[in-house]
C-alpha cells in the first residue's frame, strides 16, 4: 500500500467518523422530543441518507408532524405540509400558471412541493388524480406544466402519512405510487412506561412546541448532499447483492402473496442497506443490515393472496416467513 492509499484511507475513515457523529446528534437531539418513537427516528434518518420517501402509517396524535418539524430543522432544510382532502387536485400541490395583468403574461405560481422535506398528511384522503401528480414530483424531483420542467432543490424528501385503510374516507392507494416509497413505517402506540414519561414531561412545562424551539441546525442542505453521497460510496459485497435478490424473488412465488416486489424493491433495500451501514459507521453492507430494512422496504410493495386475506394473515407476517427461508451470506 502506497502512502497516497493510507491517505486517502484516512480520509475517507475521517468522512465516516464525521458522518457517524452528525447522524448521531440528529438521533440525540430528535430523542429529547419522540419518546417511545425509535423505529419512527431510525427509519427517516435511513431513508434521508439513502435520499428515498417514507409511508408511515399509524393513527393520529404520534406526532408525525412534529417529527418533520424537527428534523426539518435539524436538518437545515425548508419544510411544507400539505393536508390531503378528498377534493385537493394536483394544481394545488404543483402550482400553477396564473394571468399577470401587470406583465400581461402567465406566470408560473409555485405550488407546496417546492421544498426540500415535504409532509403529506393523510395522504390515501385523496383520490388517485392527486397522488398521480405526486409520482413525477417523487422520482424525477421535477415537476412538468405546459411542456416545462420546473426541478426541485435537493435534497427533496417526502414523508407521507396514512390512515389504517379500514377508517372511514380513505382510498387505497395505486401500486405505482406505493413503489416510490422507500420505506413504509408502521407506528403503533407507545408503551406505557413511554406514555407515562410522555405526561412528565407535560408536566414539568416541556411541551414538544417548546423543545422544537430550542432545537439548533446540526447540519445544512450540502451536508444532507454529502451524507447522501457518502452512503453511495459504501461497499458491497457480491453475496449481498444475491441475498437480496433472492429475497426479492421469493415474494413472487411464495404462498400467500398475489403479487411480489418489483426490481425497484431490490434497488431500494440496497440503498437502504448502505445508509444502515452508514449510521453503524461502517463503509461495508452486513446481511444484518439487509435484514433489518427489509420489511419495511418490501410491506409496501406486495400484495396478499385473496386466500391468505380470508385467513387473517399479515404481509408482515409473510414476509418474516421468507426472511427465514433464504440462506444468509457468511463470511461477509
Amino acid at each position: 500500500m502506497t502512502d497516497q492509499d493510507v491517505r486517502n484511507d484516512d480520509a475517507l475513515n475521517d468522512e465516516v467518523l464525521a458522518a457517524q457523529a452528525t447522524l448521531e446528534r440528529l438521533r440525540e437531539s430528535l430523542g429529547t422530543l419522540f419518546v417511545g418513537q425509535r423505529a419512527l427516528v431510525d427509519g427517516v434518518l435511513v431513508a434521508v441518507v439513502a435520499n428515498g420517501h417514507v409511508l408511515v402509517e399509524s393513527l393520529p396524535g404520534l406526532g408525525k408532524t412534529l417529527l418533520v418539524k424537527a428534523l426539518a430543522r435539524l436538518l437545515g432544510l425548508r419544510a411544507n405540509r400539505i393536508q390531503f382532502t378528498p377534493d385537493l387536485m394536483p394544481s394545488d400541490i404543483t402550482g400553477s400558471h396564473v394571468f399577470d395583468l401587470a406583465e400581461r403574461r402567465f406566470v408560473f405560481h409555485q405550488g407546496p412541493v417546492f421544498t426540500q422535506f415535504l409532509l403529506a398528511d393523510e395522504f390515501n384522503r385523496a383520490p388517485a388524480k392527486t397522488h398521480a401528480a405526486l409520482l413525477e414530483v417523487m422520482q424525477e424531483r421535477q415537476v412538468t406544466l405546459d411542456g416545462r420542467h420546473h426541478g426541485l432543490e435537493l435534497p427533496f424528501l417526502v414523508m407521507a402519512t396514512a390512515n389504517p385503510i379500514e377508517n372511514e374516507g380513505t382510498y387505497a392507494l395505486p401500486e405505482a405510487q406505493l413503489d416510490r416509497f422507500l420505506f413504509k413505517l408502521v407506528l403503533e402506540y407507545p408503551g406505557e412506561v413511554e406514555e407515562q414519561r410522555i405526561l412528565t414531561l407535560h408536566l414539568a412545562g416541556s411541551s414538544p412546541e417548546q423543545s422544537l424551539a430550542t432545537l439548533e441546525p446540526v447540519t445544512n442542505a450540502e451536508g444532507v448532499l454529502a451524507l447522501q453521497a457518502l452512503a453511495a460510496r459504501v461497499t458491497v459485497d457480491a453475496s449481498i447483492v444475491r441475498y437480496i435478490t433472492a429475497l426479492v424473488r421469493k415474494t413472487r412465488s411464495w404462498p400467500g402473496l398475489h403479487l411480489g416486489a418489483s426490481p425497484r424493491a431490490g434497488v431500494s433495500m440496497l440503498a437502504a442497506a448502505r445508509a444502515t451501514a452508514l449510521l453503524r459507521g461502517r463503509m461495508f453492507v452486513v446481511p444484518d443490515d439487509v435484514s433489518e430494512v427489509a420489511m419495511a422496504a418490501l410491506r409496501h410493495r406486495v400484495i396478499l393472496s385473496p386466500e391468505a386475506e380470508v385467513e387473517g394473515r399479515s404481509a408482515d407476517a409473510i414476509l418474516a416467513e421468507i426472511l427465514k427461508s433464504v440462506e444468509v451470506p457468511r463470511g461477509v
